[in-house]
């Protein structure tokens, strides 16, 4: 059976708003493929030779306080092989804070600056106000327009350098400054983004893209079609909460 690995980084520190569902979506789109997924956790201390081995790279959200022991260990221990891993144009998802590890640094609202990896042309700093709420997005990262829904609760605010697309416009929401209308970055195999919700489970187009990306660079070939004798339904649940965050994200903008 072939086999996408993926190297869950800090899956205790960073983990708000269940982004591990983001994972499990991974892993149910490759079950219905006759495919496994490989999950390799990394959380603080050494880099371990196996973690070389992933095909994507998976980094969810923490509050400040977590971010700055995560950041310190970030560059003691693993800093040099995640370039490396996106040198090779491994797929990378990264949540909020894991978002903001990508780019040149956070400037949080006391302490010091933290440093990022630079792998996104990006910076962060504190602001003022917290974005909460739903959010909508219309994304062309699979060629095509398609929908975003998810939910973001931040107040970093994110400024993407030239290099860089924002993973989609704003419909709903604040996204990643309030200001010019872009979520998220996509720069090469890298894509970074504000959406919690769980993100992919109520964005099915979105984590076959991903995968998508990652079989392509392993085995050179497309992701295989869904198995044919799986039982037919009318309408997936992916798609059924895609359609009620949709709903419920338009209702709350009109009050």
């Amino acid at each position: 059976m072939k086999t996408l690995t993926l190297l869950h980084l800090y899956p205790n520190e960073m983990n708000l708003y269940g982004d591990r569902g983001n994972v499990l979506a991974f892993y149910r789109q490759l079950l219905l493929r006759d495919a496994q997924l490989n999950v390799i956790h990394a959380s603080l201390g050494a880099w371990q030779t196996s973690y070389n081995e992933a095909d994507i790279v998976f980094m969810g959200g923490g509050q400040d306080a977590q971010q700055s022991t995560v950041v310190e260990d970030l560059h003691r221990h693993k800093a040099d092989a995640l370039r490396q891993l996106a040198q090779e144009e491994a797929t990378f998802l990264t949540i909020c804070g894991g978002f903001q590890f990508l780019g040149h640094y956070y400037k949080p609202h006391n302490g010091e600056e933290l440093r990022g990896l630079s792998l996104l042309d990006i910076h962060t700093i504190a602001g003022k106000e917290r974005f909460i709420g739903n959010v909508v997005l219309e994304s062309s990262l699979a060629r095509e327009a398609k929908t975003l829904v998810g939910f973001e609760n931040h107040s970093g605010l994110t400024t993407l350098g030239q290099g860089v697309q924002p993973l989609g416009r704003v419909i709903i929401g604040k996204g990643n400054n309030g200001i010019d209308k872009q979520e998220g970055a996509v720069q090469g195999s890298l894509v970074g983004t504000y959406l919690h919700g769980s993100l992919l489970p109520k964005n099915e187009w979105l984590t076959v893209h991903l995968l998508n990306q990652a079989w392509q660079r392993k085995y050179g070939e497309p992701l295989p079609a869904l198995t044919q004798n799986l039982p037919q339904v009318e309408e997936s649940f992916a798609e059924k909460a895609h359609q009620e965050a949709l709903l419920v994200a338009k209702s709350k903008e009109k009050r």
